[in-house]
């Protein structure tokens, strides 16, 4: 297994890359989208009913632009493992089944092809519309450092999705004010991740890279009054029935599967891990379930981590693991300080493994 650390385009700088590697990873995801651009994350994440932040710019990422992101990444001895997630303004009317769908589905295969040419070979994705929306931050994990909860009693679920906004990102600033979004079924989103999928897969395969999906977070059974699709692991299943290819598989949350309200997130683990569908994964802990959970320390929550690394290990995932977020350290870095002592951690997991 590889060790990986995921940036945001903003982030995605020389020293945060010497950063990356001198905790141990040897691989970056790439969020190409600034989600909280201008924004105070901490504000975003939770039921700030303005969104995270504005996305209107349709122009599809360039070889020449990925390229020299590569080369960035590559200058660090860093191997560029996946893209994370597609730009609300270059897919939002197939989220909604809008009037530019086949537009935008042609836009999307466009961008996979570059994508495989630059030599990119992952494509993570989320299939929401409300996205990940209800956070609140609070002192909720060890030493009460500041951390991502979900309380459901604590918002209202049935906010409704402005006009013009996807995925908690304002795509269209001049869309009609007191317009909203939905509702949606859970019928009519399946049917457009199909169409999606029937649309894209056949280009990833030409292309050789593979698209990786995310499951819901938080994974409940409407948020925003939008269905959510992937809110119980075997529903990760029937994604990949939709179109069986190598270029369909899944970006594995673990935190996201393990606040889920049934399942086991090992079996879920080792059915995937043994056929072959896993992309890469996120290695975060978690403690409690919806409605009611809390993001803690990668060693602290109700993940048994070195077991789960191990059904992995056993199955021959050789993927790249990240720590996707984490608490934060009281000190001048906290971010930082959190990051590195989740990679040094799965490191030293991962290295026990090897040894």
């Amino acid at each position: 297994m590889k060790l990986g650390l995921g940036l945001y385009r903003d982030s995605l700088t020389d020293a945060n890359l010497r950063f990356a590697r001198q905790a141990g990873a040897t691989h970056v995801v790439v969020h190409l989208v600034d989600y909280f651009k201008g924004k105070d994350p901490s504000l975003a994440r939770g039921p700030d009913r303005r969104g995270w932040g504005v996305t209107t710019d349709r122009t599809l990422w360039s070889y020449d632009e990925l390229e020299r992101i590569k080369d960035q990444i590559e200058a660090h001895d860093l191997t560029w493992a996946a893209i994370e997630n597609f730009d609300p303004a270059h897919w939002h009317d197939v989220l909604l089944d809008g009037p530019k769908k086949e537009e935008q589905l042609d836009d999307l295969k466009t961008l996979i092809r570059t994508v495989g040419e630059v030599g990119v070979p992952v494509i993570g994705y989320n299939f929401s519309i409300a996205g990940v929306w209800g956070w609140t931050r609070r002192p909720a994990a060890r030493g009460s450092a500041p951390t991502v909860t979900y309380d459901a009693d604590a918002i209202d679920p049935d906010t409704p999705i402005p006009e013009g906004m996807v995925w908690n990102m304002t795509y269209d600033p001049d869309a009609p004010e007191g317009e909203t979004v939905g509702p949606v079924s859970s019928e009519q989103l399946w049917q457009r991740l199909e169409d999606f999928l029937e649309a894209v897969v056949p280009v990833a395969e030409e292309a050789g890279v593979r698209l990786a999906a995310h499951p819901d977070d938080p994974p409940v059974d409407s948020l925003r009054r939008a269905a959510r699709l992937v809110n119980q692991p075997h529903e990760y299943q029937r994604l990949l029935d939709l179109k069986p290819s190598r270029a369909n598989g899944l970006e594995f949350c673990m935190g996201s599967v393990q606040e889920m309200r049934e399942g086991d997130l090992y079996e879920s683990l080792e059915k995937h891990a043994r056929q072959g569908d896993l992309c890469y994964l996120h290695a975060r802990n978690v403690r409690g379930k919806v409605p009611d959970y809390q993001e803690v320390f990668i060693d602290e929550g109700d993940i048994d981590m070195p077991r789960a690394l191990a059904i992995l290990e056993q199955n021959g995932f050789d993927g790249v693991v990240i720590p996707d977020h984490t608490p934060e350290m009281s000190c001048d870095a906290p971010w930082h300080a959190g990051m590195a002592y989740a990679l040094g951690y799965l490191r030293g997991v991962l290295d026990g493994m090897e040894g």
